[in-house]
Formats: structure tokens, sequence, C-alpha cells
């Protein structure tokens, strides 16, 4: 990954809690953020081919010979079989309406819509890819968005940011307010936030379609509490 950052927060709330013991047990409650931005390494895309026909069969040859020409460029691609999923088949009429509604609708023709989700492992060839395809026959691209391979490992990093911020900040309260810092008592992680921090342009050359991956976060938050003795 290109480039990460690292942001941390925290909110301190002080409160006491019942106990069986004689006297309740007096607490210090903090929320720490830790967050970790990062270059996405995968592109996820629709594509296909939407093809018109006088019949519903003339429609599905037709989409048919487009769309295995589509699939075999992504073969060459190197865009693996598990990397690619069909996400919409779609056959629908075409209509003439009559603009005196004297007459009913009538069927003119048919329109097939065949879309696969493909997911792009490597970034740099994106451009290239997005080419290749249009050219061999795919008039439809949409839903297109970047990811991580591995988020697990960046939320990782993210919940040691927080538990470490919420002991750090947890201490200087404890120092500045002159109270000892007591053990754990609680620990949850409240959620996971994911956002675009900034945009940087793509392009495997000059003639390839410019990406524009930019940047994500991935933001864990979690509730410390720690006992006050």
């Amino acid at each position: 990954m290109k480039s990460i950052i690292i942001v941390a927060s925290a909110l301190i709330l002080f409160s006491s809690i019942p106990s069986y013991a004689e006297n309740a047990k007096r607490v210090m409650t903090l929320t720490g953020i830790g967050e970790i931005s990062a270059a996405p390494d995968i592109a996820n895309i629709d594509l296909g081919v939407i093809s018109e026909g006088n019949t519903a069969r003339d429609a599905l040859r037709e989409n048919t010979v487009k769309m295995s020409e589509v699939m075999r460029i992504l073969d060459t691609q190197e865009i693996t079989s598990k990397d690619i999923q069909t996400s919409g088949f779609n056959l629908e009429p075409r209509h003439f309406y009559d603009p005196n509604q004297k007459l009913p609708p009538k069927i003119t023709g048919y329109q097939i819509n065949n879309t696969v989700h493909v997911i792009i492992r490597d970034l740099a060839r994106f451009g290239d890819i997005l080419d290749a395809v249009v050219t061999g026959g795919s008039n439809t691209i949409q839903r297109l968005s970047f990811s991580f391979s591995e988020p697990e490992k960046l939320r990782d990093k993210a919940r040691k940011l927080a538990g470490g911020d919420a002991r750090r900040r947890a201490q200087l309260y404890a120092e500045g307010l002159g109270i000892e810092l007591g053990s754990i008592i609680r620990v949850v992680e409240q959620r996971n936030i994911g956002r675009p921090v900034q945009m940087m342009e793509r392009a495997a050359s000059s003639s390839s379609v410019p990406i524009a991956a930019g940047e994500q976060s991935v933001s864990v938050s979690i509730e410390v509490t720690f006992e006050i003795e």
C-alpha cells in the first residue's frame, strides 16, 4: 500500500458503578478511536452487454455472442473465474405507445441486459482492462468501487491504535487529576467505519483510461472502563 495515515481520538467520562462491596467502584470510561487510511488495492465493477432484437431469440443470440467475447477478453486479461460472477440478466420487451391513446401498447422488440461482477486485483492495469472489454463489445459499466483485499489486517492495526490511545489518555488524565488508575474493568468494540479520504490518479500508460482509486479509511472505536483507586 502506498501510504498509511493514522488518526486517534478519545472521549472521557467519570462515573461510578454499583458493587457488592461496601462502597461503589469509581470508574473512568474513555472512548478511543483508531483510524488507518490507505490506498485500496482491488476494484469492484459491474460490466456487461445490452443487446436488442426484433424477437427475444434475436436479442439473446446477439447478446450471447458479444458477452462470450467479453468473457474471453477478461480471461486474456488474467481475470480468474473466481473473480467473475453474473450479477444480472434481464429480458424486457420494448413497447410502442400510441400517442393518441387509441391503440393498446404494442411490443416492437426485446432488450437483454447481461452483466457480470468483476474483481480487479491489479489496479495498475485497470485502465487497460476497461479499454479492452469496451473494445471487445461491453457497452454497460456501472457500480465501480474500491476496497481492500485484506481489510482485517487494517482493522487490527486500528484496534491496537485505539487501545493504546485509550490507555495513554487514561494515564494522562489520572496524573492531571491526581488519582490512581486501576485495572481495566470492561472493553467494548463499538463500530467500524470506512470512508474515502483523498483522490489520486492511477494510469498504467498515457493510453489507459485514467482511474481515481483514492484512499479509504478503516476506523475502530472501543469503549474502555478503568477502575479508579
